[in-house]
């Protein structure tokens, strides 16, 4: 392929925060910005730009080094190489393939098997279409990413343990009641681990959340986000008997929910199921509470076990997911060899039609003016038939070697000196035998061994 795939980014291993946000491309235009351009060295494009990752796409011209990718992109951010450079990898050919299912994938994500990426590359490749700047490599290619992705998901259990504090929280809760769409939780507590906790219990199905807050203003505020009632603090502990689930993140010096608290809570309830979960360091919730009866409490600590073990449990599924990367980056390197074969095709077809044209219009010197244009027409097709079948086998043989990996332009650049596909100048003597040559001929037998071996 005479145009190769490059990869230039950073991502939350290789670069601090401020170098992030000072080289984001959110909402960038390649074609507006001049890195594509109509008969310009690069001709497509996909940038994304996320929290903790931003990289370059581009499918260029063999002659183009990721360094010019590099300049547009400290450019454009009004930085310098020098700065951003010794925080960028670059990946070429299979290498950046490769690289771009594996984050598709979320096998290098932060958090192993997270689905949040996934979406945001499919946001930056629409983003690129509307653009302008993906076009036929890029579309197959990510399209790829996404079938690749899916995979992965549907045959490794990647994405099927918790690996947060507040996803693991969560889980636990549903071990415990099942269906929650009959529970109410409440957060004591509005910070990010309380709003985290809350999405995933809404995602869980959660039938309504309640937000304790010492500040009722941020309280309300988060507690809208989830459609969800805000509640005073100091009405904490008689609203307890509502909730099936606790979940406490405050940043209190002692303990805001004590065992004495919550003896007459569980009489109020009738002994059903309370299930409290301590995020807090130092803790919120008394450690003793864990003695009542029909009380479940896990602290951070215990939550940090849960989410190393399934960490690990990910891990080992990542071996799994790596071997479906590589099946599929062997797959899709066949296909850009199929690309560098078609000229080749094109090329033969029409070194072909050239030949039946010009030995048709010999022919019909020959026949004179007599010939009629329905003649003509059914020869013209003849002629063109012929051509056509004796290049199928041909055609047929080299899309089956160009297949091969390592094979593809050896075969290419054989079949094109062979039928002289570039119009290379061949001496006239080339062709002339010796007077009284005789070429031997191979026994039959030999022939059909050859053809045999170079068909293995």
């Amino acid at each position: 392929m005479k145009q190769k795939i490059i990869l230039v980014g950073l991502n939350h291993r290789t670069a601090g925060v401020e170098i992030r946000e000072a080289y984001a491309l959110a909402e960038c235009d390649p074609c507006r910005l001049g890195l594509v351009r109509p008969e310009g060295p690069v001709t497509e494009a996909v940038t994304l730009s996320t929290c903790n990752r931003v990289e370059i796409l581009a499918v260029a011209d063999a002659s183009v080094q990721p360094e010019a990718i590099l300049s547009f992109w400290a450019e454009t951010c009004g930085g310098s190489v020098g700065v951003l450079g010794p925080h960028v990898y670059a990946h070429q050919g299979l290498d950046a393939v490769r690289h771009l299912f594996t984050v598709a994938s979320s096998l290098d994500s932060m958090v192993m098997g997270e689905p949040q990426i996934l979406g945001q590359i499919k946001d930056a490749y629409r983003a690129s279409v509307d653009h302008g700047s993906s076009k036929v490599i890029l579309n197959r290619l990510l399209h790829k990413a996404f079938s690749v992705a899916k995979r992965v998901r549907t045959e490794t259990a990647i994405a099927s343990s918790a690996v947060s504090i507040s996803y693991a929280a969560v889980e636990l809760a549903k071990k415990i009641f099942g269906d929650m769409s009959t529970n109410r939780a409440m957060l004591v507590g509005a910070g990010e681990m309380a709003e985290l906790a809350a999405a995933h219990l809404v995602n869980a199905g959660i039938r309504e959340v309640l937000v304790a807050n010492r500040t009722l203003s941020r309280a309300k505020e988060l507690a809208g986000r989830f459609k969800g009632r805000a509640v005073p603090f100091e009405e904490l502990t008689s609203r307890l008997p509502e909730v099936d689930i606790v979940i406490s993140s405050t940043g209190a010096t002692e303990a805001v929910i004590r065992a004495r608290d919550v003896k007459p809570v569980l009489r109020a309830r009738r002994n059903r199921p309370m299930f409290f979960i301590d995020i807090a360091v130092p803790r919120d919730i008394d450690p003793d509470v864990n003695a009542l009866d029909n009380v479940y409490l896990y602290d951070i600590d215990d939550l940090k076990e849960v989410v190393e073990e399934n960490l690990a449990a990910r891990r080992d599924e990542a071996v799994k997911a790596g071997a479906i990367v590589e099946e599929e980056v062997g797959a899709f390197s066949r296909w850009l060899e199929s690309l560098e074969l078609q000229p080749t095709i094109v090329d033969l077809l029409a070194r072909g039609e050239a030949v039946a044209e010009r030995e048709l219009a010999k022919t019909l010197k020959r026949l004179g003016p007599d010939v009629s244009p329905e003649t003509e027409e059914a020869l013209r097709t003849l002629v063109h038939s012929v051509a056509h079948k004796l290049y199928h086998e041909p055609i047929a043989y080299l899309k089956r070697r160009t297949q091969e990996e390592g094979r593809a332009q050896n075969i290419i650049n054989t079949t094109r000196h062979m039928f002289n596909l570039d119009d290379d100048s061949v001496p006239a003597e080339a062709h002339a035998q010796r007077k009284g040559a005789v070429l031997p001929l191979r026994p039959a037998r030999c022939v059909h061994a050859a053809a045999t071996d170079d068909e293995s």
